[in-house]
C-alpha cells in the first residue's frame, strides 16, 4: 500500500479537516486552561496539593487508559459516530466540571472528561488519515491536526486567566458547548464514515488494557508524591502483571485490540519514545511556569496569561513550520536539532531566580517550540509509518503516550517540585495550625494565607519552590537530550515527508506478508 499513489483530497476533506480542528483544539485547550486557573480555584474549593494534581491530570490519565480501547471501537463502530458520541459526552461532562460544588466531584468531572475525550482524539486523528490519503497531503493535514492541539495547549493559560479574571474558575469549562454543538452539526455532512470489517470488541483485552495502564499510572504518581512503598510497589506490580497478559493475549487473538506487529518496525517505536519523554518534560515544566508566574513573579491571571503568548507564538512556529522544513530535510533530523534546542530553554529554566520573569518565558519558549515541532513530525511519522486500516490504533498509541506523558509530567515533576518545597520550608512560629499546614504544604498554599505570614516567610516560600522549579528542570532537560539522541541516531534515516511514508507503510505490509 502507497499512500503516495492514492487520490488528492478536495474541498469536502479540507472542510472536514476545519471542522475536526475545534474538538482538537479544544482537547489541547483542556489540558492545560486549569493551569493559570488554579490558584483561583484553590481559594475556593481549597484542594490539598495532592487533590490539586489530581484535579490537573486525572483528566489526562483517564484519556491515556481508555485510548487504545476507544482507537480500536471507533474501528468496529465507525470513527465519525464515535466521535460524535465523544463530544456529546465532552459537552455534558464540561458543565458537570463548571458547576463541581467540592474537590471531589471536580475530580469526577475531569476524570468524566477523560473518558469522554478518549473517544474523540484518535477519531480525529484516524478520519485524517482517511480522508486524505495521498501522503504529502496527509502530512500537510496531520500537521494542521498537530497545530490546532498545539494552539489549544498554547491558548489554554490566557483563555483561563482572562474567564478567571472576569467570571470564575468554572467557565473555562463551558467553551466545549458551542464548540460539541458545532461539530455534532457539520459532522454528517462534512466527515466521512469509516468502519473495518473486524469481529467483536474484546471485552477481556479492554479490562487487561485497563488493568495495566490505570495502576502503572497509579504507581508513578503516587511514588513521586510518596517515595516507593508498599502501595506503589503493589501497584506497579499489578499493572505489570497485566500489561504482560494484555500483550500474549493480543498476540494470540487475529483481530486484537492492539495490534503489536507495530512495535516490530523501528521508526514507529522510536517516535512514539520521543513523543513521550518530550511531552513528560513538557507538562511538569509548563505547570510549574505558570505557578511561578503567579505565585512567585506575582502576576494578576491576565498578565500571567499575556506573558505565554511568546511561547505560544513559538509552538505555532514550530508545529506549522516543521512539516514544510520536513518536505526538503529528513524530519528525524528536523526533530532533533529542535529538541537540541529546547535543552537550551531547560538550562535557562535551571537557573532561574525568584526575579526571573524574563529568563523563564524565554526559556518556556524554547521548552514550547520542541514540542510544536515533535508534535507535529512525530505524529506523521507514527500514523504514516501504520498501514491505513490501522491507522485507528497508531492515532490512539500516538495520543496514549502524549497524554500519558502529559500527566506524568505534572505527577513526577509537579511532585518532585512539591517534596523540595516541603524539604526545605519552615513554617515560622505563632502561626495557627491550618495557617502552618498550608504554608508547609505548597506555595499555592503559602499564597492562601498570605496575610498571615510575614513578608520574608513568603518570600522564603517563593525560594523554595523556584528550587524545586530549578531541580524539575534540569531532570526534564537531561530527558530531553537524550530523546534529541534518540532522534538522530534512529530516525535521521527517514527522507523527506511524503517520500518517506509511503515506504515505511510498504515496508510493514511486506514484512507482514512474510
Amino acid at each position: 500500500m502507497s499512500a503516495g499513489r492514492s487520490a488528492r483530497a478536495g474541498w469536502r476533506e479540507w472542510g472536514g479537516l476545519a471542522l475536526l480542528a475545534l474538538p482538537t483544539m479544544l482537547l489541547g485547550l483542556d489540558v492545560t486552561a486549569l493551569y493559570l486557573v488554579v490558584p483561583s480555584l484553590t481559594t475556593e474549593l481549597n484542594p490539598t496539593a495532592t487533590e490539586t494534581l489530581w484535579i490537573m491530570d486525572a483528566y489526562g490519565f483517564f484519556i491515556a487508559g481508555f485510548l487504545i480501547t476507544m482507537g480500536t471501537l471507533g474501528d468496529r463502530i465507525g470513527r465519525r459516530r464515535l466521535l460524535m458520541i465523544g463530544v456529546a459526552a465532552f459537552g455534558a461532562a464540561s458543565v458537570f466540571a463548571a458547576f463541581a460544588p467540592s474537590t471531589l466531584w471536580l475530580i469526577v468531572a475531569r476524570a468524566l472528561l477523560g473518558v469522554a475525550g478518549a473517544t474523540m482524539m484518535p477519531s480525529t486523528l484516524s478520519l485524517i488519515s482517511t480522508m486524505f490519503t495521498d501522503a504529502r497531503q496527509r502530512a500537510l493535514a496531520i500537521g494542521v491536526w498537530a497545530t490546532m492541539f498545539a494552539l489549544g495547549m498554547a491558548v489554554g493559560p490566557v483563555v483561563g486567566g482572562v474567564l478567571v479574571a472576569h467570571l470564575w474558575w468554572g467557565a473555562v469549562f463551558l467553551i466545549a458547548v458551542p464548540v460539541a454543538a458545532l461539530v455534532l452539526a457539520g459532522a454528517p455532512v462534512l466527515l466521512p464514515e469509516f468502519r473495518t470489517p473486524a469481529g467483536r470488541l474484546d471485552l477481556l483485552s479492554v479490562g487487561l488494557s485497563l488493568a495495566a495502564m490505570l495502576p502503572i499510572i497509579y504507581a508513578i504518581k503516587h511514588a513521586a508524591a510518596h517515595g516507593i512503598d508498599i502501595q506503589a510497589s503493589v501497584a506497579a506490580l499489578l499493572g505489570g502483571s497485566s500489561a504482560v497478559a494484555f500483550v500474549r493475549r493480543q498476540l494470540r487473538l487475529t483481530q486484537p485490540l492492539l495490534d503489536m506487529k507495530l512495535f516490530t518496525h523501528r521508526t514507529f517505536s522510536a517516535a512514539l519514545t520521543v513523543l513521550l519523554i518530550g511531552l513528560v518534560g513538557f507538562g511538569g515544566v509548563m505547570l510549574l511556569v505558570t505557578q511561578y508566574l503567579q505565585l512567585v513573579a506575582d502576576l494578576s491571571p491576565t498578565t500571567a496569561g499575556l506573558w505565554m503568548g511568546p511561547p505560544a507564538s513559538a509552538m505555532l512556529i514550530g508545529a506549522i513550520g516543521a512539516p514544510l522544513v520536513a518536505g526538503r530535510v529528513s524530519p528525524g533530523v528536523v526533530m532533533s536539532a529542535t529538541l537540541a534546542l529546547s535543552v537550551s530553554g531547560y538550562a535557562l529554566l535551571a537557573v532561574a531566580e525568584t526575579d526571573s520573569t524574563l529568563s523563564v518565558v524565554g526559556g518556556f519558549t524554547f521548552v514550547y517550540l520542541g514540542l510544536g515541532v515533535i508534535a507535529a513530525l512525530g505524529t506523521d511519522i507514527v500514523v504514516g509509518t501504520a498501514p491505513s486500516e490501522r491507522s485507528g490504533s497508531a492515532a490512539a498509541l500516538s495520543e496514549t503516550v502524549q497524554e500519558l506523558g502529559i500527566a506524568a509530567g505534572v505527577a513526577i515533576l509537579g511532585s518532585l517540585t512539591t517534596a523540595i518545597y516541603r524539604n526545605k520550608i519552615e513554617a515560622p512560629s505563632g502561626l495557627s495550625p491550618f495557617a502552618a499546614e498550608a504554608y508547609g504544604d505548597s506555595l499555592s498554599g503559602a499564597s492562601s494565607v498570605a496575610a498571615q505570614l510575614p513578608a520574608s516567610a513568603l518570600e522564603s516560600a517563593r525560594a523554595a519552590f523556584t528550587g524545586g522549579l530549578n531541580t524539575a528542570a534540569v531532570v526534564a532537560g537531561i530527558a530531553v537530550a537524550a530523546a534529541a539522541m534518540v532522534c538522530f541516531t534512529t530516525l535521521r534515516h527517514i527522507r523527506p515527508l511524503g517520500e518517506a511514508n509511503a515506504e515505511v507503510a510498504d515496508s510493514l505490509v511486506s514484512r507482514e506478508a512474510q
